[in-house]
Formats: structure tokens, C-alpha cells, sequence
């Protein structure tokens, strides 16, 4: 600075150093307005389509492109597989119990009568083992073994004589026929009667003229059913010994014999009986090749 400046150089030299600072980019003084940078947009990416034009999507468009192509995680993935496993053990469960659930639509009192049913059979095995047992005891304490064990015998040849329809049979039972205009009637519904009073108890059954044993086959024929290679014709009459409250309540049992029966156009009729004959009798047959294991 030079000592002859006055006071008015100096004054005018200030304004023109700070006039050239605001030219030259400096920061503006108090009471100025800053100069804001003008934004630059980036430069387009390679391949980019501008936004101008691409077609706006609808709602439903917009929908589908979000749904699909679907986007699961792994443990989404697993609970699907187990709640399907457990909807299809659900439904084989339903159809299961819906099928094999005979007694589904049955009245309360055939409930209870099937109930009764069930328990007189276990009363009868409990009779029999008592009675085997008592034989035992007779055997064991009598003082003529020999005399017992020859009584014994004797009513074990009878019974079992019955059983094999050797011999003819009398005592309490039911009259069980079968009229079947329709001739629909077969053999295996036949069957199905002697199976069920076999199960109810029946100790001795006759079909007309024949005797029914263990042995007992059914066939159907051009005009009937043939029972052991015999010829029966309608009406086919049951004789049947055994105890009335079992016998007759196991025939019409929900969906049992004769409702079968019935739907099949034919005409079933059940009576009780104090006496029943059994006088068919059936020839005693050396087995072939079966042997006692005491011989």
C-alpha cells in the first residue's frame, strides 16, 4: 500500500476487490441470496426404455404379474405338503368311517337289542366253560372214574352226533321262511342266513329236507338253489334249534338277513318256536385222511 492513498483510493480500491471476489465464485455477503446448482439428470442405463413408452398396466395385469410367477420359501413350501398330508389322512378317515359304519342309521332299540345279543353269547361261553369245568371236577373226584368217563362219553357221542346230523334233534328254536316270487333269491343269501344263526347259537339247522353240517355248501340252480348237491325248491323253510331271544333277533339285525330279503322283493316271515324237529339226518362219514391223534 502506498503512504499518498487517500482515504477515497482506498475506499474505491475495497469495492472493486469485493466485486471481483462475487465474479470469481466468493462467498456472497449478508443479506445475499446463494446461488443454487442446477440438477443434471443420470445418463440412461443401457438397454433402459424411457418411461414415455411403456403401455400403463391395468389393475388385473398388475395383479397377475405380482401372482405370478409365484414365489415360495422353503418353509412355505414345507407347511403346504403337511397340510396336504393331513387334509387327504382327513378324508380317507370320513370315507372310512363312512362306509364301514353299518350300524350308522340304526334305531336306539336295535342298538339295544344287538347289545343284548352280544352279551347272551358271552353268557353261553361262560355256561360252556362252566360245564367243562364241572366235567373235570366229576372226573377227577368221582369214585367210579371209569362209570363217569363212559356217561361222559355217551353225551359227547350225542352231542356230537347232533352236530354232525347223525342223529335227529328236538328242542326250543325258530321257524324261519322264505318265499321269493321274484326268483332272486341265491345261495349266497342262504348262506349268509345259516352263517348268522350259527353265530347267534343255532345247535342244529335243517333247509327243507336237508340237513345242514359243518360241511354244508350252497350253489345256485336253473330253478333254486341246490344245499349238499339237493334240489330245494320255494319255499325254502329254516328249522332251526337254539334259543328263540338270540336266533330271531340276529335275523333282523339293520341291514341283516331280511332286510337283504326284503329288498329283494321276497316275503320273510320269523316265528318262535317251544318245538322244533330236526329229523334230516346225514350219514356218518369216515374221514379220509384225518386220524385221532390218540390212535
Amino acid at each position: 500500500m502506498s503512504h499518498d492513498e487517500t482515504p477515497e483510493d482506498r475506499g474505491d480500491r475495497g469495492n472493486r476487490e469485493e466485486h471481483g471476489e462475487r465474479e470469481n465464485g466468493a462467498k456472497p455477503g449478508a443479506g445475499e441470496e446463494p446461488v443454487q446448482p442446477v440438477p443434471q439428470a443420470p445418463p440412461p442405463a443401457a438397454g433402459h426404455v424411457p418411461a414415455a413408452s411403456e403401455p400403463a398396466l391395468t389393475g388385473r395385469q398388475r395383479l397377475a404379474k405380482s401372482l405370478w410367477p409365484p414365489r415360495f420359501t422353503r418353509a412355505q413350501l414345507i407347511v403346504a405338503v403337511l397340510l396336504f398330508v393331513l387334509g387327504l389322512g382327513l378324508a380317507i378317515q370320513v370315507r372310512s368311517t363312512t362306509e364301514n359304519s353299518v350300524l350308522r342309521g340304526a334305531r336306539q332299540e336295535d342298538l339295544v337289542r344287538i347289545l343284548d345279543e352280544l352279551d347272551n353269547r358271552t353268557q353261553r361261553l361262560e355256561a360252556e366253560k362252566e360245564r367243562l369245568e364241572g366235567q373235570r371236577r366229576e372226573l377227577e373226584t368221582s369214585s367210579d372214574q371209569a362209570k363217569e368217563a363212559r356217561k361222559q362219553t355217551l353225551q359227547k357221542e350225542q352231542q356230537l352226533g347232533v352236530l354232525a346230523g347223525t342223529v335227529a334233534a328236538q328242542g326250543p328254536g325258530i321257524e324261519f321262511t322264505i318265499q321269493d316270487s321274484e326268483n332272486a333269491v341265491k345261495a349266497d343269501m342262504l348262506l349268509d342266513a345259516i352263517q348268522e344263526l350259527r353265530a347267534a347259537g343255532a345247535e342244529a339247522i335243517q333247509v327243507n329236507d336237508v340237513r345242514v353240517v359243518a360241511d354244508t355248501y350252497f350253489a345256485d340252480a336253473v330253478d333254486g338253489v341246490t344245499v349238499d348237491g339237493q334240489k330245494v325248491t320255494q319255499p325254502y323253510v329254516f328249522k332251526v334249534i337254539g334259543k328263540p331271544e338270540d336266533l330271531e333277533p340276529a335275523l333282523n339285525i339293520p341291514g341283516g338277513v331280511v332286510q337283504t330279503l326284503k329288498k329283494e322283493q321276497a316275503t320273510v316271515s320269523v316265528r318262535r318256536e317251544e318245538k322244533i324237529v330236526v329229523d334230516a339226518l346225514r350219514s356218518a362219514k369216515r374221514p379220509d385222511y384225518a386220524r385221532s391223534s390218540s390212535e
